[in-house]
């Protein structure tokens, strides 16, 4: 019984449900796209879809990462204790639970417009080449944010078939959130990054990170205000929450302690609920 317990909670920590921070960050994008679309009046049913493929291949995502890097997690103190990298799980489950993860998001897709199985498999290509990126690259963050918002899109394809160009602007508001975000994240790493060899924007904008993480949050709310300015006129309740959001947003860069990793983590996880609140400024749009 013991060991089906620790089978159990391993697998847990493997799709890092006990963390679902990284859910949201995958969600919101998706809920964005759908609500943008469909003039500030989402599907539940659209929602509800979305909902189940964040937390699949949020899932399925963690496990990829997890079997290329287990090496290097093995060497770094924040993650030497995930499953397959301390052990506690042998890569044949993981390569397992993978396939049942990766057939359940199919089945989703069967509920969706056709033409997004085409996307979604440029969009498995990505989630494959991300775990590479810190090793070839000094921005892996950038190809984060290329993967983790192209719900933006396919919530617009799951409407009309295809994106707009609104949909795009909100794609690229996330790719620039999502480099600020996982900036702040990587400075909890940076030390033991340097150590092992691999890359990141944390190590990359060096003493400048936060000047440049403001950079690109002030280009995340501007690409988010274009994109709502062209669909629809931007009322004042919805001025109050972008406006909201900014402050967030610059509150999370002023108030940074970046050799606090505690600290970069909180500020990091808040990400989860500004999220909500871009999704409330899209539904107060009608």
């Amino acid at each position: 019984m013991m060991q089906r317990s620790n089978a159990f909670l391993s697998l847990i920590a493997l799709m890092r449900l006990n963390r679902p921070v990284g859910i949201w960050l995958l969600l919101w994008p998706c809920w964005w796209g759908v609500a943008l679309a469909q003039d500030g009046k989402p599907d539940l049913i659209l929602l509800a879809l979305f909902a189940m493929g964040a937390v699949l291949m949020r899932s399925a995502g963690c496990i990829i990462n997890d079997l290329t890097d287990r090496d290097i997690d093995a060497k770094v103190t924040r993650t030497q204790n995930r499953p397959l990298a301390s052990g506690a799980l042998h890569p044949y489950i993981a390569w397992v639970w993978l396939a049942f993860l990766l057939s359940l998001s199919l089945l989703i897709l069967t509920f969706l417009k056709p033409i997004l199985f085409w996307w979604s498999l440029g969009a498995m290509a990505l989630v494959v080449a991300y775990p590479w990126m810190k090793r070839i690259t000094g921005w892996p963050q950038a190809f984060l944010g290329v993967t983790f918002n192209i719900g933006a899109l396919f919530g617009a394809i799951a409407v009309h078939g295809e994106p707009s160009m609104a949909a795009w602007l909100l794609y690229a508001s996330g790719i620039c959130w999502t480099i600020g975000y996982d900036t702040l994240y990587a400075h909890q790493d940076k030390e033991d990054d340097l150590r092992v060899g691999v890359r990141s924007t944390a190590i990359t904008f060096g003493q400048h990170s936060k000047r440049i993480i403001a950079l690109f949050y002030a280009a995340a709310w501007a690409l988010l205000v274009a994109a709502l300015w062209i669909t629809a006129p931007i009322i004042s309740l919805q001025w109050g929450a972008l406006a909201l959001c900014l402050g967030h947003l610059m509150g999370q860069v002023t108030g940074a302690d970046l050799t606090n990793p505690e600290g970069c983590l909180r500020r990091f996880k808040s990400n989860s609920w500004l999220g909500g609140i871009i999704f409330a400024s899209i539904l107060l749009s009608h």
